[in-house]
């Protein structure tokens, strides 16, 4: 008997690069007594204080949701989600009295409506999304599903652990030859880990101006940067006043999920000062209807939230990423001194190079698959295994072009101290075995 035919798209698809190890994993029969997954940015600290009290009183006589009813909120979201988001960037320093804030499912809906908000028509090559890679892999899935096109200029990972940013020439050539509707940055970038200083935000958002460009600011780990000397960054710190004519064509992504410990809430949002986008991406999102609306009361409590209980909770969760972050970049180059690891300046994420320690025809993916599906190592006398993300994922790579995510790993800081500080062992003696038996 015939079967019904899937899409060519879903025929096409495989699993993201940042869940594929976890599903792997799950599939295995014969499992190690203990693993350790920083394939994924799922944060595992307790959500704010706050958020917590509304969690658990979703039946308290002033919640919404007191006589069990769950109605649908509007589509931009309630008022005091809205004013959450607002709250962060005001107890920041930012101006927010012009911007327009669409509540979205997470920060993943509000990529997937900036992708068709700005590009070309599905399928077409016109207006292109203008990224710098490696980008944040859900970018190059959602632009997939969506039929729209990607270009890239490309970071190389050099031998000291920094990523090179391409010159403004090279991507000024980029753009001459491609005319691409807006420019994608991550200023604590996801996944390289690498930051934008200001001089930095302030050249693109002129290429931006001077090619009529959108201007797209993915900023779901702003309060995640660890040099010290440098000022907080955000497009909402570049005006008319630094770049002359910028405004009207700034939009962020902003989230529940890093921050603010809530990845499962799927609570995000779509910032901008464009009356006109706004308006647009309502409309379109009415077919999703609305946000979660648990998610939006949980995340609302921030709107209630003093400057000083923001930055406050702001600077403790930077301090400790930051020494999660150093302690397991020394760890990993104490094992292997050869091991290239991006020195990460933000975000909750490092890349590990393996390009000068493995043999000729190494896989990322292959290994990936080998720790989740069959190896594991003695950690203290118990066997564990490493699940990672494979950074061939990460790069928007065209026919004909090497992919430099083939000895490359994002790992992230999202499990407890202690098994953070077990990976540095644990990687090298899974590289290794892994290179023994290949």
């Amino acid at each position: 008997m015939n079967k019904p035919v899937l899409s060519a798209h879903f025929e096409s698809r495989k699993a993201s690069a940042v869940r594929l190890a976890q599903m792997k994993y799950e599939e295995r029969k014969v499992k190690p007594e203990a693993v350790i997954n920083v394939g994924i940015g799922n944060v595992s600290l307790p959500t704010n204080k706050a958020m917590q009290k509304r969690m658990f009183a979703l039946d308290a006589p002033d919640s919404p949701f007191a006589n069990g009813v769950i109605r649908y909120t509007t589509t931009a979201g309630t008022e005091e989600c809205q004013n959450a988001f607002r709250n962060i960037l005001d107890s920041e320093g930012f101006d927010t009295s012009k911007l327009k804030i669409q509540v979205t499912d997470g920060g993943s809906s509000a990529m997937e409506l900036i992708l068709i908000g700005v590009c070309g028509p599905a399928g077409a090559d016109e207006s292109p999304l203008l990224m710098i890679d490696p980008a944040y892999t859900n970018y190059i899935s959602f632009a997939e599903r969506t039929g729209r096109k990607t270009v890239t200029v490309k970071r190389k990972l050099e031998e000291d652990g920094n990523f090179s940013l391409p010159e403004l020439d090279k991507i000024e050539e980029v753009i001459k030859a491609n005319k691409p509707g807006a420019l994608l940055v991550i200023p604590y970038d996801n996944p390289t880990g690498q930051l934008y200083d200001y001089d930095t935000m302030k050249a693109l958002a002129e290429i931006c101006v001077k090619y009529n460009m959108w201007m797209i600011s993915d900023e779901a780990y702003r309060e995640l940067y660890y040099k010290e000397d440098q000022p907080l960054v955000s497009i909402w710190g570049i005006t008319d006043e630094d770049v002359p004519g910028i405004e009207g064509r700034r939009i962020s992504i902003e989230t529940a999920s890093k921050v603010w410990n809530a990845c499962g809430l799927r609570i995000g949002a779509l910032i901008t000062d464009s009356d006109e986008f706004n308006n647009r991406s309502i409309a379109e999102y009415t077919a999703n209807l609305c946000a979660n609306a648990i998610g939006q009361y949980i995340f609302g409590a921030l709107a209630h939230e003093s400057k000083e209980d923001i930055l406050g909770w702001c600077k403790d969760i930077k301090e400790y990423y930051k020494d999660q972050i150093v302690k397991v970049y020394n760890g990993l180059k104490e094992q292997e001194p050869k091991l290239i690891v991006s020195n990460p300046a933000a975000s909750l994420y490092t890349v590990i190079d393996v390009r000068n320690v493995v043999k000729p025809g190494f896989s990322a993916m292959d290994f990936v698959l080998y720790c989740a599906g069959e190896g594991s190592a003695d950690i203290d006398g118990v066997e564990t295994t490493l699940l990672v993300a494979p950074m061939t994922g990460f790069y928007d790579i065209k026919e004909g072009e090497e992919n430099p995510g083939q000895t490359q790993f994002r790992i992230s800081f999202v499990e407890t101290p202690e098994k953070m500080a077990q990976i540095p062992e644990l990687f090298v003696k899974l590289l290794r075995k892994y290179e023994e038996q290949r």
